[in-house]
Formats: C-alpha cells, sequence, structure tokens
C-alpha cells in the first residue's frame, strides 16, 4: 500500500473512532443529564423524621439520609438535588421557606403537607392520653378543617410550585393508614380509635388526592404503599409511641424504603 493511501486510511480510522466515541460520549452525557433536576418539599413524612440517620446540618427539620426523597436522589442521580422538606411544617411554611429552589429549570417536585395543618399531632396526643369519647370528638374537629378549610390552603401551595417551577412534574404524596383493625394481640389504642384515625387519613387522602388532581399533578397513595405493614400488623412501618416522642406515628427506614419509595418512583 502507498503511504498516501495507508495515511488516508489511518485518518479515516481515525475520524471514525472518534465519531464514534464522540457519539458514545453524547448518549452517555445525554443519559446522565436525562434525570432532571429534583426539589424535595413538605412535612415530616417527607423529611424522613422516624427513620433516623438525619443530616447534621438539617436541625430540627430531621432531614433523613433514609427518606424517599434521598433515597430517590441517591439512585437516579438528578441534575441537582434540593432538600426543603422539614418536620413540622404546615402549608404556611412551605410557602414561606420551602420554595427557594424552585425554577424554571426544575423537573420534578415532590411534596407531602397537610396532615399538621389539620392537627395532626395534637390529635394522635388526645387520643392516646384520653376516652374515646374525646379521641373522636378531636378528630371531627379535624375532619371539619380538612374538609372546609384545607384545600384552600393547599391550592395556594400548589398555585405557588406551579409558577416558580412550570415545567416540573409535581408528585403529591399522601399519608398510611395507621391501623389494621381486627388485631384482637395488638395493645394500645382501642379499636374504635383506631377505625376513627383510619377514617380520618382516608379522608385527608381524598382531599389532597383531588386538590392535586386538580392542578395537574401526580398522587402518589402511601396509604396503599403500606398496605399489610399497618401498627398491628405485625410487621409494622410505622413506629408506635416512641422516646423521644416526636418519631411516634412516622414512618420507620422500612417504611421509607418500602413504602413511600416505590410509590413516589412509580408516579414520578
Amino acid at each position: 500500500m502507498k503511504l498516501s493511501r495507508l495515511a488516508g486510511s489511518l485518518s479515516a480510522f481515525a475520524l471514525a473512532a472518534t465519531l464514534a466515541l464522540t457519539g458514545a460520549g453524547a448518549a452517555q452525557a445525554s443519559e446522565q443529564s436525562a434525570t432532571p433536576a429534583y426539589v424535595a418539599l413538605g412535612d415530616s413524612y417527607s423529611s424522613g423524621l422516624g427513620a433516623g440517620s438525619y443530616y447534621t446540618n438539617s436541625g430540627d427539620c430531621k432531614r433523613s439520609s433514609k427518606s424517599y426523597p434521598a433515597l430517590w436522589a441517591a439512585a437516579h442521580a438528578p441534575a441537582s438535588f434540593a432538600f426543603t422538606a422539614c418536620s413540622g411544617a404546615r402549608t404556611g411554611d412551605v410557602l414561606s421557606g420551602q420554595l427557594g429552589p424552585l425554577n424554571r429549570s426544575t423537573g420534578l417536585v415532590s411534596i407531602s403537607i397537610g396532615g399538621n395543618d389539620a392537627g395532626f399531632s395534637d390529635t394522635m396526643v388526645t387520643c392516646v392520653l384520653n376516652s374515646d369519647s374525646a379521641c373522636l370528638n378531636r378528630i371531627n374537629q379535624a375532619r371539619t378543617y380538612v374538609q372546609n378549610t384545607l384545600p384552600g390552603d393547599l391550592d395556594k401551595v400548589y398555585t405557588a410550585i406551579q409558577g416558580r417551577a412550570p415545567a416540573a412534574h409535581v408528585v403529591v404524596l399522601g399519608y398510611p393508614r395507621f391501623y389494621k383493625l381486627g388485631a384482637v394481640t395488638c395493645a394500645g389504642l382501642s379499636e374504635t380509635k383506631r377505625s376513627a384515625i383510619n377514617s380520618a387519613a382516608d379522608l385527608l387522602n381524598s382531599v389532597i388526592a383531588k386538590r392535586a388532581a386538580d392542578h395537574g399533578f401526580s398522587y402518589g397513595d402511601a396509604a396503599a404503599g403500606f398496605a399489610g405493614h399497618e401498627l398491628c400488623s405485625g410487621s409494622p412501618w410505622l413506629n408506635s409511641v416512641t422516646f423521644p416522642v416526636d418519631s411516634s406515628y412516622h414512618p420507620t427506614a422500612a417504611g421509607q424504603s418500602g413504602g413511600y419509595l416505590p410509590v413516589f418512583a412509580s408516579a414520578a
């Protein structure tokens, strides 16, 4: 082969190899960047309270490396991950302190919110420490709030998310049912209280799901995700009464990974 032909062949080979490698690199870069920027908003069920392994810089927000947002981000390597969910948050707290990372490049948002607005903590304290009638009265107060006031509170949050991140796919997560009913060997609250608490959770979830749908958001059914793993089930993914008490009635690490994470991943 003449040197000119050999040089031409080598040049052509080098060009083809370069194009092939460049194409592969571009495809790999495209695949890596395909997972959008992700922002995790919400309350303790999203921050991971109850799961342990809290980030030291999260303070009282109790953001956990075992929470479903952190687990999903670790598995999918989004373009960026902002974790602002905070234990104890209400709708007003989301509006005033959690929306900063949202922008037009945000591609994915998750949020659980509404339980604290409805008085979740106070309701559970009342039911644990007082009579059936006191528990039912407090639950009825919560139900009234959920039906009459919470829809407007949720609309404000969802509208603000849409305004700041108009291109984002938003996944709204509901709450688990707390108890498996009919478990005769389960100590603690009466069956009357357990049934009323579950019914209130169902109402809360139905309101959240309706508001999410009306805003064009996806809804993640946590009650279905935790089915078979409620308190009194024999293999619960929820803490019962704990010390310190703030983790009580919140998902364990298994509840975050086995309950919330698959529900979120499916909706995302």
